[in-house]
């Protein structure tokens, strides 16, 4: 199925893997295990339980390169890769995703622009699950890893017919967060459900998170602090919330540069800003 001979998909019901995927709603093409669980919980919760909605991860590197502490600091590459492994299914399976595809490529071969084959197996997840809903990494994340993950997903469903794509890209946020967004211009998660469910899968990720970096906390906390913050004069509508930006005209319009359109974006935080200061 794909160019990889490493890469592997865990459907967590036992389901066969072509009517998992094509049962699959709403799918997540993220950069490392964990990401999906900090930043797209939003789409988790609201297929979890569902049989008319299903949500289907995929992780593009193989977690080889990840920083290592306390019970893993002596782990090879190799071993690292294998307990990071395990811990993206374990999360699929208490999220209840409808499959996880793990393409397991080199950090360095997802932020090469020559590397096809992996836009290639892209686009075979996107053909098997028909999702009508994409998510990925936003561009004014800090991680390159990140963004070169973003433009693979864009590149790859443009390669595509335009009656085949997706009618809906989201880009999500982790190594910086879409708060500076206008509001106008953010899509919003309600990811207050189930407070357990979002507590539990991020937590799973024991790798990370002994290795001396508390993402479950952060990832929470972050959430917390978006739904207070959001609107400062109304009350809170939901305890939890993540941030979202559309990116649909990229996979809609083939000419349209990526750079000048995150910068409309900027632009248009920096004539709010602009004007506030300039009312008083």
């Amino acid at each position: 199925m794909f160019n990889n001979k490493n890469a592997e998909i865990y459907v967590p019901d036992s389901t066969p893997v072509d009517q998992a995927l094509a049962r699959t709603t709403a799918i997540c093409f993220a950069a490392h295990q964990d990401d999906i669980e900090i930043m797209a919980y939003g789409p988790i919760v609201e297929a979890y339980g569902r049989e008319d909605k299903w949500f289907t991860g995929v992780t593009l590197t193989d977690g080889a390169g990840s920083p290592r502490a306390g019970v893993y600091e002596r782990y090879t590459d190799d071993q690292m890769k294998a307990v990071r492994a395990v811990e993206q299914k374990d999360a699929a399976k208490v999220g209840k995703y409808s499959a996880m595809a793990l393409l397991n490529y080199p950090s360095s071969q997802t932020k090469d622009p020559a590397n096809k084959a992996l836009e290639e197996d892209i686009v075979t997840l996107l053909e098997k699950t028909g999702a009508h809903i994409v998510y990925t990494h936003n561009l004014a994340d800090k991680h390159d890893t990140h963004v070169a993950t973003a433009l693979k997903v864009i590149r790859a469903i443009r390669s595509m017919p335009v009656e085949k794509r997706p009618k809906k890209l989201i880009s999500l946020e982790v190594w910086r967060g879409l708060d500076w967004l206008c509001d106008e211009d953010k899509t919003v998660f309600d990811t207050s459900p189930h407070p357990n469910l979002a507590a539990a899968i991020l937590g799973l990720f024991d790798s990370q998170i002994a290795g001396g970096k508390r993402y479950d906390a952060a990832a929470l906390g972050r959430r917390l602090a978006n739904a207070t913050f959001f609107a400062s004069h109304d009350v809170d509508d939901c305890d939890s919330m993540s941030y979202g930006l559309d990116i649909s005209e990229l996979i809609e319009d083939d000419n349209l540069d990526p750079i000048a359109f995150i910068n409309k974006y900027i632009e248009n935080f920096k004539e709010e800003v602009e004007k506030r200061i300039a009312r008083f």
